[in-house]
This record gives structure tokens, sequence and C-alpha cells, in this order.
């Protein structure tokens, strides 16, 4: 407040603003401050009059302003409003913009501050709308992210042309702009709005523009896709996935081949060959072809095995049969190849989808030519073999055998070799099955009878002392021979020395004292049931689906474990196995003779699963041997075996990834977990329990046995 030219003066505040729409104000808008002279009073009341008719915002009827004094003319500011200061007195407003008009009579008072509020009808407004399921649009200032919204824009019809409309928002994509249309004397322009990848709220910002423009706002909130759903949910967690690896299919061929040498698949091929029974319905379709493999082997070895002494056909020729049988399923790539086909039990890949480890995509039989053999002077062998090979660069492949070679056409390089055969065909058996077999006192049972078979005394009280075969049935006769060929077979000693030789292992007992061996594995039991220990830890960690389990342990125990074994494959590695494995299936199938549920009574409720088993148990319970099961010390020496065998004939020395030790652990966890139960139910020790120092039991079975022995005699 102040004075104009020495006069005493008011402040004169003018706002102008949309009269309908959205009310927004209206900026650089045109404003002129008339004073009414003396002269005017009457016009100016007659113009005032003729503008009562009119209402405010309309089109423009311009006032008369020739008797009006001009004292100020401006522009509105970004609010709408224009300031200024005057002398007291009453003035006509007159507020202009988009082509219209609006008048306003106003006294001044001295010290006073007058507002004047104008007013223009533009209807300029904006509006949201979404679509409903029935397609109709409701007005919403919400929109569901991802879907549809309409934005439409109105002004009045009659604003002038050249007027610029703008739309524009913080986020998001106008997509399309249809054409204006007309409706209730407004001008509509719609806009769709897509609301993907936003959330939270958003503006609108419309601009109608003639020098001067109008602004409006918009506020919509997008919200979050969130959809309510009513159901039982399930999580699940699984073990961690693994890959197959290239020795894959040799776990497969080992697990097959040695179930195909089990005594129940050779009482079959006995029972086929010698009474016509023929139970292969339910064998698996490679070990059905090779019945005739060994139909064909056991008549060759029939015209060649031979003994000196009379009456021993019967004998002689089941011998033939027994090594017929083992010499064509201990050679595990001879053909047909151990692998299930279509309509066999137990198939290959689902042993291994039960064990989580994953097919290989060419199949078991593709990859174990293709992906795991080696070629080595053009003979397909095991990478183990390869690698000795590549040891022996200067020694030439023998092809032919001694036995087979014709002394006319007898060559050099027939004399000196490394035999083919071995090379690509290695029989793949373990001593180890003997080893627990004969713990299990199937030897010591068989000799019993044939020691009072020869009418000699055993005990004081000789259990057995009623125990007489008649000669009528053939049992007789077969132990007959069985007894004139001893001399042929192989002794206890020198399978304990064998034992040793291979594994550190010793039996225990009057046949084998005074035992002097030249080279022992003593490291072996220790090695073997450290890897053990550490496939229990292993188990606890690929159960636990929040771990990945650690297999480099593992691989380390296996690494250390093949290395022990290498090196007792020497000497009479190449043939002992396999003439012991001969030799205790013969006694298993005398023991099995229907004979014998006379002179041995068992237990009938007792399912033992071979028929041998129960006349074992008998046996033990007549002589007081340990009264531990024979079925624990045949399962020791089954999953012994495999296990052995797999680490034996892999090439560990040259892995240095811990994927295929991996593998490994989960494939042979049946025979893992089953070894380590038999073997604390036979010696006490639970080979997966948690020490203190980390130190596993390396105490000689034979040892344990003896002292549980001693308790069971005690008790």
């Amino acid at each position: 407040m102040g004075t104009e030219n020495g006069a005493q003066s008011g402040t004169l505040k003018i706002c102008l603003a949309d009269q309908s729409g959205m009310h927004a104000p209206i900026r650089d808008a045109t404003v002129k401050v008339l004073r009414n002279t003396a002269g005017s009073s009457a016009q100016q009341g007659k113009g005032y009059e003729e503008g009562e008719g009119r209402k405010k915002g309309q089109p423009a009827q311009h006032v008369d302003t020739s008797a009006s004094e001009l004292v100020r003319e401006g522009k509105t500011d970004a609010g709408g409003c224009f300031s200024y200061n005057t002398k007291s007195g009453s003035y006509r407003v007159v507020c202009e913009a988009f082509g219209k008009q609006d008048t306003q009579d106003v006294t001044v008072t001295a010290g006073c501050a007058t507002a004047v509020d104008c007013r223009l009808d533009l209807g300029f407004s904006v509006e949201t709308v979404v679509p409903k399921d029935d397609c109709t649009r409701i007005p919403c200032g919400e929109v569901r992210q991802g879907k549809a919204m309409y934005v439409r824009v109105l002004r009045n019809q009659d604003l002038p042309q050249g007027s610029e409309l703008r739309l524009s928002v913080t986020r998001g994509t106008l997509l399309t702009t249809s054409e204006e249309y007309e409706s209730n004397n407004q001008i509509v322009r719609e806009y769709v709005y897509d609301s993907k990848g936003v959330s939270g709220a958003i503006r609108f910002k419309a601009v109608l523009k003639h020098n001067p423009e109008v602004v409006i706002n918009a506020d919509v909130v997008v919200l979050p896709d969130v959809q309510s759903v009513t159901a039982n949910t399930t999580t699940t967690m699984s073990r961690t996935e693994t890959e197959p690896t290239d020795d894959l299919p040799l776990w497969v061929v080992i697990r097959n081949s040695t179930e195909a040498l089990s005594f129940n698949n050779y009482l079959r091929f006995m029972d086929w060959i010698f009474c016509g029974k023929d139970d292969r319905a339910n064998l698996k379709e490679f070990e059905l072809g090779r019945f005739n493999n060994k139909r064909a082997a056991y008549r060759d070895l029939r015209g060649k095995r031979s003994l000196p002494f009379t009456d021993t056909d019967a004998y002689r020729v089941v011998k033939a049969a027994t090594e017929a049988f083992v010499m064509v399923n201990c050679g595990v790539f001879s053909d047909p190849q151990p692998f299930t086909a279509q309509n066999d039990r137990d198939l290959d890949e689902d042993y291994l989808d039960r064990r989580d480890i994953p097919v290989p995509g060419n199949g078991l039989r593709q990859a174990l030519g293709a992906d795991y053999l080696e070629t080595v002077d053009g003979t397909s062998t095991l990478p183990y073999l390869a690698i000795i090979r590549r040891k022996l660069p200067d020694i030439p492949i023998k092809t032919t055998q001694f036995e087979e070679i014709d002394g006319a056409e007898a060559t050099a390089d027939n004399c000196f070799g490394i035999l083919q055969e071995k090379l690509a065909n290695p029989c793949l058996l373990e001593l180890i099955w003997s080893y627990w077999h004969e713990e299990g006192m199937l030897v010591q049972t068989v000799n019993a009878i044939t020691r009072r078979f020869q009418n000699v005394r055993g005990l004081s009280m000789d259990p057995l002392s009623n125990l007489e075969i008649d000669p009528l049935r053939p049992l007789n006769n077969l132990f007959w021979g069985y007894i004139q060929d001893e001399q042929h077979r192989l002794t206890v000693p020198r399978r304990n020395y064998e034992y040793d030789h291979h594994y550190g292992l010793r039996l225990e007992g009057q046949a084998v004292q005074q035992f002097r061996p030249a080279d022992t594995r003593s490291k072996f039991l220790e090695s073997f049931h450290h890897l053990l220990r550490l496939c229990t830890v292993f188990y606890k960690q690929d159960d636990d689906t929040t771990v990945k389990a650690d297999a480099f342990p593992v691989l380390n125990a296996l690494k250390e474990t093949h290395l022990i074994l290498s090196q007792g494959a020497h000497n009479q590695f190449g043939d002992l196995p396999s003439t012991a494995r001969v030799e205790m299936l013969m006694q298993e199938w005398l023991l099995a003779r229907p004979e014998f549920r006379e002179y041995l009574p068992a237990r009938i409720m007792v399912a033992y699963p071979e028929p041998w088993m129960d006349r074992v148990d008998a046996m033990k319970k007549l002589q007081g041997w340990s009264d531990t099961s024979v079925l624990h010390f045949r399962n020791l020496g089954i999953f012994g075996e495999q296990l052995l065998l797999s680490i034996r004939w892999g090439a560990w020395s040259d892995i240095q990834e811990p994927i295929q030790a991996f593998n490994w652990a989960r494939f042979f966890r049946p025979q893992v977990q089953g070894y380590i139960h038999a073997y604390r139910a036979v010696t006490g020790v639970d080979l997966a329990a948690e020490t203190v120092d980390t130190q596993v039991n390396a105490t000689l079975p034979s040892v344990l046995l003896k002292k549980r022995l001693a308790m069971q005699t005690r008790a």
C-alpha cells in the first residue's frame, strides 16, 4: 500500500480461471483496468445493464471502453493472477482470453486489498475411465497394472480455431490418439494409456494453448497386478542334480555281470543242462542269450576235461559245466553285452532313476563303446588297461593263445606278447567274494561232510556220526568224485596267501598256521573302510536338499583304494579268483541238492535267498561254530565284489573332477550301505559310526570273528 501521485491508494488483485471444467487458472491472459470517468457513469451503467443478460465467460461482446480511461494493462502469471496498486475509486476490470471476455466493476478503497475473480467458460478437463467386464466404462482414478485405461480431454466447442492441445504422462505409454468427436457441446479427444511395467502414482498433464494457456493435471494410481489364489500348494525340494559320466556304463555292466554270476542263475543253468528243467522265463535278455553260449562252452570243455579216477564222470561233467558258466559270464564285454532290454524286469534306466543319475543321451550301450572304451593298437579296451598298455609299447599284441595254436602253423608272434583277449575282455571277478564265503563256513561245511563221507571222525562227539549218504542217489557218486579230485583243488593256505596278496585279509585256524606271506596289502583294509566311512558322510549331505554334497573326499579315497588294489593285481591274480569261484559254486551246488534236507535238517521258515545257505547254518549249529548267519557273509561277498570291481577297473588315477566320484557314490549306495550293515552284523564293528579321531577300524575281520566266537562260547 502506498500513494499514487500523492493520493491514497489500494491494491487490486485480479485472478482469472476456467469457470467450468476443472477451474484451472488461465495464464498469460490480458487484464485491463479502466477508470470510470464522470461522463461515463451513465454509459457505464448502460453497458453494465446490457451485460446483465450475458453469462460470464460467454464469447466476448466487448464493452465499449471509449468513455473509460485505461489506467493499466497486463498479463496474468502462472497462477492466473495480476496485481496492481491504484488510487481509490471506481474501476472496471476487463479479462480476455481464448476470444472471451469477463468484465467486473470494482471499487478500490484506500489502504485495502480488493480481489476480483474473473471467469471464462472453457470447459477444459481431463477424465480417466476404465472398462468393466461388460465393456462399459466408468470413471476411475485407479488402474490394474497391465490393464488399459482411457484418458479423455474435453474442451468447449466455442473455443477459437488454432488452439493447441497436448497430453503427456509421467510414466507408461500413451498408445493411440483417436479422432476428436463432439459430445454435449464439447470437443473430446481420447487417448489409450498402457500401464504395463508401471506401478504407483502417475500424473497426466494436459495443456490447452492459444497464448494464453491453461494447464491441468490428473493423478492416477497404477495398482500392482496381484491375484489372490485360494488353493492348496505344495513345495518340494530335490537333491542336487548331476550329469552322466563316461564310466557310468561300466558300473552298469559290473552290476549286471555279477548278478548273472549269482548262485540262483547258476542253479538254473545246471538244472537246464542236467535235469531238463527250463526255468529261464525271468532271465534278462542278455543272460538268456548267454545260456546257449554256456552250453556250447560246456560241450567243448566236457571233451577236454578228464580225471584219472574211476567212476567220476558225473563229477567231471558238473565241473565242466560250472567252469563253462563262470567262463562265459566273467567276460563282461563278450556278446551279448550285459545291458537290459525293453521287456526286462529292473531296467538299467530305472535303477539309475532311483539313484537320481541321468542316463547318457545316446544310451548306455552306445555310451560304453563310443564314449568310454579306448582303442589301443586296434583293440577296444578299458581306459585303465589302455594306460597299462601304453606303459608297454614295445610288447606286441598276441592274438592267439597257446592252446589254440596248431604247432605246424605257429609263428614267432604267437610266442610273445600281450594277450589280446585279456586286454579286450578281462574277467571281472573279485576274490573277496570267495573270502567272505569261506569266512561264512561254506568250505568248512563241505570239508566236514567229506570227512564224514570217508568215515573220519571229527570231534569226540561227532555231530555227523549219523550222516549216511546212500549210493542209490547221485549225490553219493558226486561226493566220491569231489573227494577223488581233492588234489586238483585250491588248498586253504593257497587261498589264504592270495587273500593277503589282494587285500591284506587272512583266515584264522589250524589250516593256516605258519603263515609267511611275501607281499601283503596291509593298507587296503584301512583305505577301503575309510572310503566307506566317507560315503556315509556324503550320503548325509546328499540327502539334505539344502546342501550340495562334497565328493572330493570320496574321490581321493577311491584313488587310494584303486592304487592299493592295482599293486596286488599280479601273479595268481589272473586265474586263481575264477578257479576259486568255480570250486565254491560247486560246493554250493552240492549243498543245495535236495538230499541234504534229510542229512542236515534246517529251519524251513527262514527265507534264505539261495538253497545252500540253510545247510551251512545247520552245520554251524551242529558244530558249535559262529552263530552269525551265512546270509551276512554272502552279502559281504556280493556287495564287496561289485564295489571293488568298480574301483579296480576304473581309471581313477587320472581323474581330477569329483563328478565321477559323486555319481559312483550314488550308483553304489545300496552296495555300500549293504556292506556296512553286513559287516556290523558279522564283526560287530560299525563302519559308519562317527569317531572322535576320524580313524576307522582296520582290524582284520578274522580276528574280530575269532573274538566274537570266543565270547559266544563263553556265553
